[in-house]
């Protein structure tokens, strides 16, 4: 347990030997549960609490500092971040779970939590500790419906949840404010806060108007200066595009990515960023991060019997459950006998619904009318991107 202001302690714990989160997004540095205990003169909170998995040692650390605790607060219910719950109400059968409405149906759901060992709070409810308040913030969709923010009054610190989070481990205790820290964060925005970019614009404002001493996530660091996590979300949130065309592909016999290499050159030499990523393979958090500002989608794919290699649909689907602040997207590539390949693509998009540009799909190799095609193609993707 590490202290981080008189009577405001951390008890999380670094998982780096975690590779995957929720089954799906890579973990180059595994991750960090965090938990606050905070200490008033009459009364003790805790701040979110443990992956189940983690219990043993989470639980004898809060056993070690000798604290009754009187109140859980569980700002959001999944259970990276409310799996120790059950274990905790039962050894302390006063403590009560402070929680928005929706986190306690959650929480009885998921975890079987005795409904009547939680009290849903309001928008706004505060409870005292004795000299330190806490009050509590509805944020629903960031990025949960069940999520609200813990706002240490007098402290003005800002326990975010999973809002202003990373998995990020090089670190003990505060942010080192670092680039490496920065591609983290941008990691995880595009991978689970990006859906929710219009409330992550909200609660940002939020949170620049409190301008907090101190935000404290539910991942990664605790930042004492707050400012260098809310410029980049500043910047993550804002509706400007790049000149920049992301280009997920996969080619079984090359003639797919001879079109995906003309088609870059031919964008590139209009002053068009071009971001390739191999489908076989490939990290989706770095596609992930790609689209943040990205304009534009061009997908290459191969044909598998009579449609686009499954890898293409993949990447489509997960593209659209992102929901990034794209426009357009288009398709090229290769087939042999027939088929088609947009035509699966596009019915990916029942979230995101960016414009399709037309593309080009040749049958077997492409020759000299393909790249005359393909020529035209960056053309119009060139005009789309100049006019936003």
């Amino acid at each position: 347990m590490k202290e981080i202001a008189p009577g405001v302690f951390y008890c999380g714990l670094h998982d780096r030997n975690r590779k995957l989160f929720d089954q799906l997004v890579p973990l180059p540095q595994g991750t960090t549960y965090n938990s606050y205990l905070v200490e008033g003169a009459e009364k003790r909170a805790l701040i979110d609490t443990m992956y189940e998995k983690l219990l043993g040692p989470y639980c004898d650390m809060i056993a070690a500092r000798g604290a009754k605790i009187d109140y859980i607060v569980s700002n959001h219910a999944e259970p990276d971040h409310s799996g120790a719950i059950p274990t905790l109400l039962k050894t302390y059968p006063e403590a009560v779970v402070l929680c928005s409405p929706k986190c306690a149906e959650n929480l009885v759901n998921m975890l079987g939590v005795d409904p009547s060992r939680i009290r849903a709070v309001a928008d706004g409810e505060e409870v005292s500790l004795g000299g330190r308040t806490l009050k509590f913030i509805m944020a629903p969709w960031v990025h949960w419906p069940d999520t609200m923010f813990t706002h240490l009054v007098e402290d003005n610190f800002l326990f975010s949840c999973d809002y202003f989070g990373a998995h990020y481990t090089d670190n003990e205790l505060f942010a080192d404010c670092s680039e490496n820290l920065a591609e983290a964060a941008k990691r995880y925005y595009s991978e689970i806060m990006m859906p929710f970019r219009g409330f992550c614009a909200k609660y940002l404002g939020l949170a620049r108007a409190m301008n907090p001493k101190m935000i404290l996530p539910s991942h990664g660091p605790v930042y004492d200066r707050p400012e260098f996590i809310m410029n980049l979300y500043a910047e993550w949130v804002s509706d400007k595009f790049a000149r920049k065309v992301v280009m997920p592909y996969v080619s079984m016999y090359d003639n797919t990515r001879i079109m995906v290499d003309y088609l870059e050159n031919a964008l590139r030499s209009r002053g068009i960023t071009v971001v390739r990523a191999e489908l076989i393979g490939a990290d989706e958090g770095e596609i992930a991060m790609q689209l943040i500002d990205a304009p534009c989608v061009v997908f290459g794919t191969s044909m598998v019997l009579t449609g686009p290699h499954p890898k293409s649909v993949y990447a489509a689907y997960l593209i659209n459950i992102l929901r990034p602040k794209l426009k357009y997207f288009g398709v090229i590539g290769s087939y042999g006998w027939g088929g088609s390949l947009s035509a699966p693509i596009e019915a990916c998009f029942k979230l995101a619904r960016p414009e399709k540009i037309p593309g080009v799909e040749v049958k077997g190799r492409p020759v000299g009318e393909t790249f005359r095609a393909l020529d035209d193609f960056a053309a119009r993707i060139d005009e789309k991107i100049s006019a936003l």
